[in-house]
């Protein structure tokens, strides 16, 4: 596919879902994307489900999600031949992307400095889930064991003593992002000292690196902050509220918006414990409580049709098969159609980035297990001979 990553070649070493979420960020801005997996089974997420699907309800849906616009092939790296093959992409690849556990990558013969001898240009995005180094640099890392030692559970669900899982996982995904930006950071550095570097980073620090205003609560302000369910840390009302028929969600984000919501519910706006956003929050009970009366009286499309005239930001909340049959989602590319090799043509979540004036993308399936081995073997057999 063409992209402003066109010319680069990405060798994805990585499984499961926070390198090849990065990968696949890059082979949606065009990058050559060669996935190497093991010949028994490849990707652990191959493996991951339910659901199933396809003739022999053998594809996973979990694979599907991290691995559009690339090609596979095999390789046992614990082989002479496995060995070969990677020395001879990595002479020509731009990018290589691991997310093995530290030290892993060393034993099976590829530490920093031989793929660096191999060539000097290439850019290494290694992912851990703890960082590389440290005291507890070692340790594997699986998304919700982060999400709980980030912190991330301490800030999520109904009270401090009931810590909730994110519902998506989130640590490895924001590792994947983070890596991605890192990349082309090391790349464009690379136009200009012609040598790639390593960039790392960890499920552990993609998820801190989103505390934003949680943090600093404790960095600046002393204080820890703690879960409050469905309504915001800082600002009053900012959260879901019960309708008649159901839930909506309601972001009061200053006074003028406050304002507008108060006449809207006949919820005097002045009172003192509702006048400023300090008050308001420091009585939020008393709040929800007397928004949620006023609430009930009618439902859910009405309260939303009036908040919207009102120019106060609410919505509703969605499974996710309403979003993806939302005409908003689909306005913005987020639904992407290809034709998978068994599954025939198939719809997936699209990229979250979209390039101005650029034509639209085709977008190639995820790969069945070492389908393109051959088409990989001739180019490469093309770059060592000398062409592009």
């Amino acid at each position: 596919m063409q992209g402003p990553l066109d010319d680069i070649v990405v060798l994805d070493l990585s499984r499961a879902l926070a390198g090849p979420h990065a990968a696949q960020m890059l082979g949606d801005m065009g990058a050559k994307v060669i996935k190497v997996e093991h010949p028994a089974g490849g990707d652990d997420s191959r493996g991951w489900g339910p659901p199933f699907v396809g003739p022999d309800h053998d594809i996973s849906t979990y694979f599907l999600a991290a691995n559009r616009n690339k090609q596979s092939i095999t390789a046992d790296l614990q082989t002479p031949e496995g060995r070969t093959l990677i020395e001879r992409l990595v002479r020509h690849g731009d990018v290589l992307i691991e997310n093995f556990r530290t030290g892993v990558l060393d034993r099976l013969g590829f530490p920093v400095a031989r793929l660096h001898e191999l060539n000097p240009r290439l850019v290494v995005l290694s992912i851990t889930g703890f960082g590389h180094d440290g005291p507890e640099g070692g340790r594997p890392g699986y998304d919700q064991i982060a999400q709980g030692e980030a912190g991330l559970m301490s800030l999520t669900g109904p009270s401090a003593d009931e810590p909730y899982r994110v519902g998506a996982s989130v640590g490895d995904v924001l590792a994947g992002m983070y890596g991605a930006y890192g990349v082309l950071a090391a790349l464009h550095e690379r136009a200009r000292t012609g040598r790639g570097r390593v960039v790392r980073t960890s499920l552990l620090a993609g998820i801190v690196g989103v505390h934003a205003y949680h943090g600093t609560v404790w960095t600046v302000g002393g204080q820890v902050p703690a879960a409050a369910g469905n309504h915001h840390a800082t600002i009053a009302p900012y959260g879901a509220f019960r309708c008649a028929d159901g839930m909506i969600q309601i972001a009061a984000g200053n006074d003028a918006l406050w304002r507008k919501v108060a006449v809207l519910l006949d919820i005097d706006p002045d009172i003192p414990k509702y006048a400023t956003n300090r008050d308001r929050f420091a009585h939020r009970g008393d709040l929800v409580a007397d928004m949620e009366k006023a609430l009930d009286a009618h439902d859910r499309a009405y309260r939303l049709a009036a908040l919207t005239e009102a120019g106060v930001p609410a919505g509703a909340i969605r499974a996710l098969d309403e979003v993806y049959t939302w005409e908003q989602t689909r306005s913005q590319g987020l639904l992407i159609e290809v034709d998978h090799p068994v599954l025939g043509r198939i719809a997936l979540p699209g990229p979250p980035v979209r390039l101005d004036g650029a034509p639209a993308a085709e977008h190639s399936p995820p790969p069945m297990l070492g389908q393109d081995s051959a088409d990989v073997l001739t180019w490469l057999s093309g770059r060592e001979g000398g062409q592009r």
